[in-house]
This record gives structure tokens, C-alpha cells and sequence, in this order.
């Protein structure tokens, strides 16, 4: 391996990316450490609380609505601050990878706003947080443009950075560390990362174009991690000599215990917040996570079955609606995961219609936007919200007065309709084992028969299969679920893969056995991923 090299105090642990000197500029070093030494001992401080909350629960102890922060949810006084500019219309938006194609391709979308995804969707090597700086920098100084292997050329359009869809960054989760950046022979955290170079080197371009450093901030688990992430802007605000109030934060709610704090975490980040999003995909895996050992109450049917309409999903993002337009937040809706296949009409017009359905029950819920994975999907969401809106950029005026925040409805876990299938089996199989694969190339949106793949959907893939054997659940044949038969499944599964030069099944079913039919159960599967596979691997190789 090569020898780390200290710049500024912070060691770099990874072989060198072109061009990566001009994004870890000296200044931009002391700016991101100062931002990690003023929050280090806190974010480890909530990562032990998670741990001590996941476990309350694996005893029998439900989230409910805390009774310490009453008064918050009770007073009507309070909203978040007025809209930013270019967040005033959210109706599409398109989320994807900051990898360079997909950076012109999402801002040439049409979309509203794109999600420029440094989370799910991307593989965290030292490659793609470099270069997904350089692109995001790139395209903001108009200099970006990629030509394929096959010698087709991308380019933005449009002639000015209000033209085009509204730039918002999601770092990495806490859960990540960034172990290529060391403060005092300690990692960085990877959202701390991916949101300080972002924000050194870019809100002053941002503020000067007309727009903003806007982020949304991922798998956060309870307001005092809203706080965590707050505390942070106004500390690199003051650092970059910013207005306070400049940056903007969308929250995805995708845990359970958040969406039993969405007022909390509004209010935490009331200068900052843009509103909530209903993170459909880890939401499901948060609520398998936190209750699988709960017995058969808490047993999901195929992944596929449990849908948008069933009692706990519907509760969800109607009690998130009724949050975010009650204090002025918008409410933008979760993934359409289908991607068009121009080589099959028929499962392309279904996939569309259930794409339409969907964008269509949460506008007509009061959703003021949604989600779409893929560009062709933005001109149908965009025809659904524009049937709703109208001339109107949102609908904060629906305040879902109808709506009742209710405990009970959002772990209705048993009355999800459906059944487990050997098919869901096999298809979580399949699908866990060939994400994991693409996530270890460094691709971590992967498209698998029609859907688009990121780490969330992986990790309900992952977790069913882990839930089901523990739990015995049973087939709708009758067949109950062992780690013996699903291990046989798996040799079937694997035996069937369509293996290539230089692929990583074999990495990719170690893993998945590990984080799905093991005894132990990893919180993320990119933890051990990253650690194993993306760093120590690397060390290991000859330098």
C-alpha cells in the first residue's frame, strides 16, 4: 500500500485520483476537520444510542410519540423557514449517481430538482468521492461533458444554472466512515466528507448563480441527529462567512423512529429545513431491521407485495404529509424504482402505469413532488403533478387537517396483505447477491430485471431472507423457511448468474451469506462491504 500522506492534519490513506488536488485544497482540509473535531464525540455519542434504541425495541419496547417534546408538536406557532430559491417547484425529481454521464443526463432531464446521490446509489471508493466532487464542480462551472465507449457524446444544456434542475446533494449516512481521511488517526465521518467539500468549494458558486447549497440528509433516526446536522450548518456557515439560513435541508424519513419524530425534526432544523421525504425503500428495511426478531407480527410477505397502500405504508406518508404542510415543509414523495425497457412494449406500458399510479395516490395525497430513478419516468410523474398543481408550485395550503397522527397505524406490520413465495426467496437472492456484485465495481445504482437497484433494496433483500429464517416463516406452500433450504436456493441462484472477466460473485455471495444467513445481523451491509472490500482489500494488494 502506499504511505499515507498528512496535508493540514489530515492523513490520506489512498493511492492519489487525478485531479483530486483540486478539490482537497489545503483550505478546504482545515474546513472539513474543523467540521469533524467540533462533532466527532457527538455523532459517536448517537450512533451508541441507536444501538441502545434498536435493542429496547428487540425487547418489546414499541417506538411511540415522545412525551418530552409534546409541547413541540402542540404548538402551532412554529414553521420552517421560507423557501429557497429554485425549491419553490418540486414536483419531479430525478435521483441518481454523480458520476459524470448521469450528471448530464439528470440535469438535461426535465426534472425539477435532481439528487445528485453521493449515498445508496453510489459506491463510497476514494474514486467516486473524488470525481463526484470534480463533476458536481465541473457542471456548476458549465465545463462537464462525457462521450461513451460506444462514441456518443453528453453535454448540458440550457444556459444558465437557473435553467436547469435544482442541484441537491445527499451525503453518506453516520453509519459511514470515510476511512481514507484520517483526523488524528481517526476517520472522518463520510457525510461529514461528501457535505464539507461540497459546500467549501460550491455555495459561493451557488448563491452567485441564483441558487443554493441545498442537501438532503439520509437515514437520520431521531431529532437529536436533525440537531447533530444543524449544529453543523450553522458552524460552516460561520466558517465560510455565509448568511445563516442559507442552506437548506430535505430530511428523508426512512427509519421508524424518525417517523414518530418528523414535527422534531422539522423543528431542529427550522432555519435550514426544506421539508421531509417519504424514503419508502430503507424505510421498509428500517422496519424489518428493528423488528425481526418480534415473531410472526413483524413478518413481511415478498418484498413486492408490501406496497405504498398497505395499513403502515399508507399511515407513513400520510402522517408525513400532514407534518411537513403544517409547518409550511414540503412533502416530496418516495422512488419510482422501474426503469422503461425499450425492447419490451408490453412490460413497458405496465411498468409506466404503475409508476403513474403510484405519482398519482400521492398527489392526490397532497405530495407537492416525487422521486424517479430514470429520466424517461420524468415526463409521466411530471404529467400526474401537473393535473394536480396546476400553475401552483405545491400544495402547502393542504394541511391534511383529516389526517390524526396515530402510534398504532404505523406498526400495523400484520395487517400488510401478501404472502412469502419461493419466488420472493429466490428473487431477494438474486437480487442481493448481483447488487452487491455491481456495488463492489464501484456501480451502486445497479438496473436488475427492471428495477433500479441501490443499497436500500439490497438491504431488503438482505434482511428478509435473515428475518424469514430466524422467524421459521413459512411459504404459501407450506414450506417452512431453514438456512439449510436456503442455502440451496442460493447454489441454485449463484449457479445460474451470468459470470464475466474480472466479476465479483464470488466477493458478493460471501457477503451475502454473511449479512443475510448468518446469526449476527449487520445494521447495513455496507459496513462490512466497505470495510472489507473497498479499504482493507485495498491495503492488502500489492502496492
Amino acid at each position: 500500500m502506499n504511505d499515507p500522506i498528512t496535508l493540514n492534519g489530515i492523513s490520506l490513506t489512498a493511492p492519489a485520483v487525478r485531479r483530486q488536488e483540486e478539490i482537497l485544497t489545503p483550505q478546504a482540509l482545515d474546513f472539513v476537520k474543523a467540521l469533524h473535531r467540533a462533532t466527532a464525540s457527538r455523532r459517536q455519542e448517537l450512533l451508541q444510542q441507536r444501538q441502545t434504541r434498536r435493542q429496547q425495541i428487540s425487547n418489546g419496547a414499541d417506538p411511540s410519540f415522545l412525551a418530552e417534546t409534546r409541547s413541540i408538536r402542540a404548538d402551532d406557532s412554529w414553521r420552517v423557514a421560507p423557501t429557497a430559491p429554485g425549491l419553490e417547484d418540486r414536483r419531479v425529481e430525478i435521483t441518481g449517481p454523480v458520476d459524470r454521464k448521469m450528471t448530464i443526463n439528470a440535469l438535461n432531464s426535465g426534472a425539477k430538482v435532481w439528487l445528485a446521490d453521493m449515498e445508496d446509489s453510489s459506491t463510497p471508493s476514494w474514486s467516486n468521492v473524488i470525481n463526484g466532487q470534480l463533476n458536481l464542480r465541473d457542471a456548476l462551472d458549465r465545463r462537464i461533458d462525457f462521450t461513451s465507449a460506444e462514441g456518443k457524446e453528453y453535454k448540458v444544456q440550457g444556459s444558465s444554472l437557473t435553467e436547469l434542475p435544482t442541484i441537491v446533494v445527499r451525503p453518506r449516512g453516520w453509519h459511514l466512515p470515510e476511512k481514507h481521511m484520517l483526523v488524528d488517526n481517526t476517520p472522518i465521518a463520510g457525510g461529514i466528507v461528501d457535505f464539507g467539500l461540497y459546500f467549501f468549494h460550491n455555495a459561493q458558486r451557488l448563491i452567485s448563480q441564483g441558487r443554493g447549497p441545498y442537501f438532503y440528509l439520509p437515514k437520520i433516526e431521531n431529532h437529536l441527529e436533525a440537531r447533530l446536522w444543524n449544529d453543523i450548518f450553522v458552524l460552516a456557515q460561520d466558517l465560510m462567512g455565509i448568511p445563516q439560513g442559507t442552506i437548506r435541508a430535505t430530511v428523508l424519513i426512512e427509519t421508524i423512529t424518525a417517523a414518530f419524530e418528523m414535527e422534531e425534526i422539522l423543528y431542529e432544523l427550522r432555519d435550514h429545513a426544506a421539508g421531509l421525504n417519504a424514503g419508502r425503500w430503507d424505510y421498509i428495511f428500517s422496519v424489518i431491521k428493528n423488528f425481526r426478531t418480534r415473531g410472526p407480527r413483524f413478518v413481511l410477505p415478498d418484498r413486492n407485495m408490501v406496497t405504498m397502500t398497505a395499513p403502515f405504508m399508507r399511515a407513513y406518508t400520510e402522517q408525513l404529509v400532514r407534518a411537513c404542510h403544517r409547518r409550511g415543509a414540503h412533502a416530496i414523495g418516495g422512488m419510482a424504482a422501474f426503469i422503461p425497457n425499450r425492447k419490451d412494449a408490453a412490460a413497458n406500458d405496465v411498468a409506466m402505469e404503475k409508476v403513474r399510479a403510484d405519482k398519482t395516490r400521492e398527489a392526490n395525497d397532497g405530495f407537492d413532488g416525487s422521486w424517479v430513478a430514470h429520466p424517461d419516468l420524468v415526463p409521466v410523474a411530471m404529467e400526474v403533478f401537473d393535473g394536480v398543481l396546476g400553475e401552483r408550485p405545491n400544495q402547502l395550503e393542504r394541511t391534511r387537517g383529516d389526517v390524526v397522527p396515530n402510534d398504532k397505524a404505523l406498526l400495523d406490520i400484520a395487517a400488510t396483505p401478501g404472502v412469502i413465495t419461493e419466488a420472493g426467496i429466490r428473487s431477494n437472492i438474486e437480487v442481493g447477491i448481483r447488487y452487491i456484485e455491481s456495488w463492489l465495481r464501484g456501480n451502486g445504482a445497479a438496473a436488475i430485471n427492471n428495477l433500479m437497484e441501490d443499497a436500500a433494496t439490497a438491504e431488503i433483500s438482505r434482511s428478509q431472507i435473515w428475518q424469514w429464517i430466524h422467524a421459521s416463516a413459512v411459504t404459501d406452500e407450506g414450506e417452512i423457511i431453514t438456512h439449510h433450504w436456503v442455502e440451496e436456493l442460493l447454489d441454485e441462484e449463484f449457479a445460474n448468474l451470468q459470470r464475466f472477466d474480472g466479476d465479483r460473485f464470488d466477493d458478493a455471495r460471501e457477503l451475502f451469506e454473511e449479512v443475510a444467513c448468518g446469526e449476527q445481523f449487520p445494521t447495513f451491509l455496507t459496513v462490512p462491504a466497505y470495510a472489507r472490500f473497498l479499504h482493507e482489500a485495498r491495503e492488502l494488494a500489492p502496492a
